[in-house]
This record gives C-alpha cells, sequence and structure tokens, in this order.
C-alpha cells in the first residue's frame, strides 16, 4: 500500500509525463512474460533429445526450437529498453516538476527560515530526495514490476508442466515472502532506514563543522577536544550500521536458504523416484525445473531490494515534505505603498519557533526618514533579529512595523525587497564574473552603471589586480577575494539597487584594518540621503549616528546619541571603554 502511495505522489507531480510512467510498467511487464518463454523452449529441446534417444538423427525441431527461443530472448530485451526509455523520460520530467515545485516554494519562504535551516541543507534535501526518487522511477519501477510479473508467469510454468513438483517449489517461493515480509520489510525497517539517515547526516554534519573549524583548532591548539564531537557521530554511526547489520544475519540467511532450497526438494525428488533416463517425462520435468527454479532467487532478491528502495522513497517524500510544508510568508491582499522611508517599531515583539523566551520584547522605536541609528549590544541580544523583522525575514509576533506609515505586511514583497536592502557580515559571491555579481542587483543595468557604483564602493584597486577586470571570474584559476574585498563589491551590488533603506548587519566585521578604512567609505556612499540602520560591535562605526540604541535580551535597556551615552556610564559606556582597550592592545617585544 505504501508503495502505491508513493507511486501516486510522484504521478501526481509527473502531469501527462506519468504516461511514459505507465508505459514502463506495462511494458516491464510485458518483457518478463517474454523472458520466461525461452525456458519452454529448451524443455521442448530437451524432451524432444531425450524421446530420440539415442537416434539422435531424428531430433529434428530442435534448431528451430533453439531459433524461436532466441527470437523470444531478443524480444524481451528490445521491450524492457522500451521500457526503459519510458521510465527515463518519466523520471527525468517528474523529478524537474518536483525540483521547479520545491525552488518556487523556496522563493515563497520567509528569509529567515532560509538563514535558520541554511541554504546548504535546503538543497542538499532538494537534490538528494529528488535524486532518490529519480532512481526509483528509472530503474526500481520497471526492476519491480518485472520482480512482481515474474513470479505469477513462473507459478502458471510451474503448474504446467508437473502441479506437483511445482507446488513444492512454489514453497519455496511463499517461505521467501513470509520470511521478507516478516523481517526485512514493513514498519520495522522503515524505522531502521529513518534511523540510519539520522546518524548519517549527523556524522556528515560534524565532519563539514570540523573542516571548517580547523583554522580555529590549529590556532588554539585545541585538535583532541574539537574532534569528540566527529568521533562520537562516527562511533555512534558505526555502532547503529554494526548493530543494523547483525540484525539481519540470521533472516538473511534463512532468506537465502530458502528461496534457492528449490534445488534440494528437485534432488529429493528425483532420488524418491529413482529417476533413469527411462522416465523420459519425469526427467525432463525435472531438468526443466533444475533449469527454471534460479530464477526465484533472483526474483525474490529483486523484490526485497525494490522494497528497501520504497522505504528510502518515503523518506525522500518526508524530506521534501519538511520543505514543502513550511508556513509561506503571506502576500497581503490590500496592497499598500510607503509614503516615505521612515521606520517605527510599535511595541514588537518575535519569538523564534520553540523558543522559551522573546528573542525582542515589547520594542518601540520611531526612526525618521533620511537618519541613520545603530543597534549594539552583546550577542544575542535581539539586534539582527530586530532588524530581519523590517524586510519580513520573519513576521512579527506582536505589535507592527511601520515603513511610511504602511504595515510592512501590507506591503507587496516584490516591492519591499526593493525598498529595504541588506549588507550582511558574511555577504556572497556567486562564482561568477565581478560585472554579473554586481549585475544581480539590477538585470537590466548597463555596464556603464556598473562601472559607475563599482568605484563609488572604493573597488577601482580590486579591479586592477584581477587579470580579467570586472569580467574576471571569482574562484576560477586560484582567482579569489578577501572578506573586505568581497564586502566591497557586495555594497556595490546594494548600490546599484538603490533602495531608499538600508540595513547593515556586522558590514566590517570581516574586513582588515586596510580593507574596513574603503569598507567604511564606500559606507559613506551607500548611506547618502538613505536610511539606514547599522547593527555593529565595532563601535567606531557608530560613533556618529543620530541615535544608537543598546539591547541586551530582546528589549531596549539604553538609547541616545554617542556623548550622550558616554557620560551615562552605563552599560554603553562600559562596552565603548572595552571596545577602545581591546583596540589598543597589542603583543609587546
Amino acid at each position: 500500500m505504501k508503495e502505491n502511495n508513493n507511486l501516486l505522489k510522484l504521478m501526481d507531480y509527473a502531469g501527462s509525463f506519468k504516461y511514459f510512467t505507465i508505459g514502463s510498467i506495462v511494458l516491464s511487464a510485458v518483457s518478463a512474460c517474454l523472458a520466461l518463454m525461452p525456458f519452454v523452449y529448451i524443455w521442448k529441446i530437451i524432451d524432444e533429445v531425450l524421446s530420440v534417444m539415442p537416434d539422435y538423427s531424428k531430433a529434428t525441431n530442435i534448431e528451430e526450437y533453439g531459433m524461436t527461443a532466441v527470437k523470444y530472448a531478443i524480444n524481451a530485451m528490445c521491450v524492457y529498453f522500451c521500457a526503459l526509455a519510458c521510465s527515463h523520460i518519466g523520471g527525468f520530467r517528474t523529478v524537474a516538476n518536483i525540483r521547479k515545485s520545491c525552488v518556487a516554494k523556496v522563493m515563497r519562504l520567509p528569509l529567515g527560515h532560509i538563514e535558520t535551516e541554511g541554504s546548504g541543507k535546503i538543497r542538499k534535501i532538494i537534490i538528494d530526495s529528488t535524486a532518490s526518487m529519480d532512481n526509483y522511477l528509472e530503474h526500481i519501477v520497471p526492476d519491480r514490476t518485472v520482480a512482481v510479473a515474474t513470479p505469477i508467469a513462473m507459478i502458471a510454468l510451474l503448474m504446467y508442466f508437473d502441479w506437483k513438483i511445482g507446488l513444492l517449489c512454489l514453497a519455496t517461493i511463499i517461505g521467501g515472502f513470509l520470511i521478507m515480509g516478516a523481517f526485512m520489510v514493513g514498519p520495522r525497517l522503515k524505522k531502521d532506514m529513518e534511523a540510519y539517515n539520522i546518524a548519517l547526516e549527523n556524522m556528515t554534519k560534524e565532519a563539514v563543522e570540523y573542516v571548517r573549524g580547523i583554522p580555529v583548532v590549529k590556532t588554539f591548539g585545541q585538535s583532541v577536544f574539537s574532534f569528540k564531537k566527529l568521533k562520537k557521530a562516527i562511533d555512534d554511526y558505526a555502532k547503529f550500521t554494526i548493530s543494523y547489520t547483525q540484525q539481519f544475519r540470521v533472516p538473511m540467511t534463512s532468506f537465502t536458504i530458502v528461496i534457492n532450497a528449490s534445488f534440494a526438494i528437485l534432488i529429493a525428488v528425483a532420488l524418491y523416484h529413482n529417476v533413469t533416463v527411462a522416465d523420459h517425462e519425469l526427467l525432463t520435468n525435472i531438468m526443466f525445473y533444475i533449469i527454471f527454479t534460479p530464477i526465484i532467487a533472483v526474483t525474490l532478491n529483486k523484490l526485497m531490494y525494490s522494497s528497501e528502495a520504497g522505504m528510502i522513497v518515503s523518506t525522500a517524500f518526508s524530506r521534501i515534505d519538511s520543505v514543502l510544508d513550511v508556513a509561506e510568508t503571506k502576500e497581503t491582499e490590500t496592497p499598500q505603498m510607503p509614503k516615505d522611508n521612515s521606520v517605527e517599531f510599535q511595541n514588537v515583539s518575535f519569538q523564534y519557533n520553540g523558543a522559551t523566551k522573546k528573542a525582542v520584547d515589547g520594542i518601540s522605536i520611531n526612526i525618521t526618514a533620511g537618519s541613520q541609528i545603530a543597534f549594539v549590544g552583546p550577542s544575542g541580544g535581539g539586534k539582527t533579529t530586530l532588524a530581519s523583522l523590517v524586510s519580513r525575514f520573519w513576521d512579527v509576533t506582536e505589535g507592527k512595523i511601520l515603513i511610511g506609515g504602511v504595515d510592512v505586511r501590507n506591503i507587496p514583497q516584490a516591492k519591499l525587497s526593493e525598498i529595504v536592502s541588506f549588507v550582511f557580515q558574511d555577504s556572497k559571491l556567486l562564482k561568477t564574473s565581478i560585472m554579473d555579481n554586481v549585475r544581480i542587483a539590477k538585470p537590466n543595468a548597463s555596464d556603464q552603471e556598473i562601472m559607475k557604483v563599482l568605484e563609488r564602493a572604493q573597488c577601482a584597486d580590486i579591479i586592477a589586480k584581477l587579470p580579467n577586470g570586472v569580467n574576471t571570474v571569482i574562484g576560477s584559476k586560484g582567482t579569489y577575494l578577501s572578506g573586505g574585498e568581497q564586502q566591497r563589491i557586495a555594497i556595490a551590488r546594494t548600490m546599484l539597487r538603490n533602495s531608499p533603506i538600508l540595513i547593515l548587519d556586522e558590514a566590517t566585521a570581516f574586513a582588515d584594518p586596510e580593507n574596513e578604512e574603503k569598507v567604511l567609505k564606500a559606507f559613506n556612499e551607500i548611506s547618502k540621503g538613505k536610511t539606514v540602520i547599522k547593527i555593529a560591535h565595532r563601535l567606531s562605526t557608530v560613533v556618529d549616528c543620530d541615535q544608537i540604541y543598546v539591547l541586551k535580551d530582546g528589549k531596549i535597556i539604553e538609547n541616545g546619541k554617542h556623548q550622550q551615552l558616554v557620560s551615562q556610564n552605563g552599560a554603553y559606556s562600559k562596552m565603548f571603554r572595552d571596545y577602545q582597550k581591546s583596540v589598543e592592545w597589542k603583543i609587546e617585544n
């Protein structure tokens, strides 16, 4: 039933291409029946040879029977080839449709969800899960059809020649099915497969984290301690796989013995009847079954492995559903346009799913159009969360955020993305040219526009050192940029977009002193005439802001201008003194 549900769900995505999959199933069944016919003609050859012994010259039909057997075998292969062609066409198109649905869904998801889950994880879910479905449609469905159709046709042949021997051989099929159903398919295997995937995913995750952290690990000499999590993940995976393998030793051994037991049965029958050449009919039938029964083992093995593939597809669907079932960012039914670039937080609160406390709690701020404000404070205080709510990375739990007097939830998403731009601390560049990386912000921009914003963003020195200037592909032939250089390219991209509201999230975090100076100059260019919200730990970047808000535990504990806050000798004053000490700190010779 579960197998059928998987196929039906896939057919929902296939559209008109489902007929290729249906055609593949029909052709595979026909191929399975044709593939058994050569055994019938082999039996006829044996029967004729035994019937004319010792005068073999009377065996006049052997060539005809042999050619007919070959024709059936070739026809079976040709039909199965057509079945595979149909399954591949249907599989390609179905998986393409699933991936399109997933990508379309991702485009409608809250940006905060994508940031929290990670684009790499979402991409892995979509690619890996659909790859399993692709393999299922292209190979497993035809193979499973053959594996199901073959026993049905086999039973007819087993009963046709000698129903008594046929029943004995059929017992091995029934025994194999019983063992398979009890131990190797069903809810238990599904649970084990899910546990296996979790163990594998944890090991992969820890391996990636360990590799990423190698520079820090080597710097602080913490290799043994940092290896503990990865080693534990590997040990857990090894422990599970060994236990999982061991629990199948007896069932798998029993299954293999039972499905191959037909040989022992046939030998027992021959010994019981003391079969000789004189027992022409019985000897012919026994020889037929000796040749024919190996198909039982092959067929049941195919069924077993295709059942496991069905479990993998079920798991793949659950992973795809984890993306498709996420609540989308709701598009307003009553779109409104803001009157200016002011931003107002009205008693805003927000709590992440599963969190025990609010990340932002009762924030009220009025940011006038064209002003520059800053959010500072300890890590985890809610700075980035509060700024992200402006762009609807998430929707507020309580309160409102207004842009130009309009609730951001009533501004169309496309328009909101034009109004608000982010510059993150780890801005990403695509593996394409500098020109194309900037042009992403405005696809119809001319080369002259792009060159102008690159100059304003202090990128002239970057372009000058690259082998092909603005046409240099990032990441090609060893061409890489530092964190600060990437940040300036990202600023040029944002500058080209020319959004009236800018959010700068720790935008100088990865810049060295030389790059920081140029990044700050680029910020001055990009901020002219804009409403700017800065999030910073480097307090030197916020001293000129019109208003500074100190956040801790999701609440504003202080606000004012730089000098005013320093003179209060409160939390900000302490932060600024600590920052100055860190800047002045140096290693003495």
